[in-house]
């Protein structure tokens, strides 16, 4: 699949199948997050990867989404690691590109990803739970399997969201 096409069919996906996630994939996935940028490239993503379904549960019990984070068969819990930041803010967004990179490398692969935001909630609960050192802070938990569906999206056309600069030159 080309970046393009990965970008545009990615969708959030909240139903998964029963088949397992392969080791490679998910080694894949990750592989991927540590190549999106960060300032002074310090690349300051951590991640606990959970299958085991009894922590799954454990981890589901800490958001109103309990339910998407059971169907799926892999969670990755993706953190910031203070011991490694150099701005908040810059490390913050970085976050952002390397969450997108897990979620279109698992487009790419054939799976269903979505990034779970509000268990960020319970995050410290999330972290005892998951034996986080205090030095990692929850930035989010992705969901990962294989799609029991997939459904569509509606964006905003390119000239609703481009505007002209201030001399009136359109984008």
């Amino acid at each position: 699949m080309d970046t393009i096409e990965a970008i545009k069919t990615r969708r959030s996906i909240r139903k998964y199948g029963d088949a397992d996630v392969e080791k490679e994939k998910i080694d894949l996935i990750l592989d991927s997050c540590r190549w999106a940028p960060s300032g002074h490239n310090n690349q300051p993503w951590r991640f606990i990867v959970i299958r085991d379904k009894k922590v799954i549960e454990e981890v589901a019990k800490c958001t109103i989404y309990g339910k998407i984070l059971r169907s799926a068969k892999v969670l990755i819990a993706v953190f910031l690691d203070s011991s490694a930041m150099y701005d908040k803010k810059k490390d913050t967004l970085a976050m952002g590109a390397c969450i997108q990179n897990m979620l279109l490398a698992a487009n790419s692969l054939g799976l269903g990803a979505c990034w779970q935001g509000e268990i960020l909630n319970q995050k410290d609960i999330v972290n005892k739970i998951l034996g986080a050192p205090d030095t990692l802070e929850l930035m989010a938990v992705v969901t990962l399997g294989y799609p029991v569906e997939k459904v569509g999206s509606i964006r905003k056309g390119v000239a609703e969201i481009a505007h002209m600069d201030r001399y009136g030159n359109k984008y």
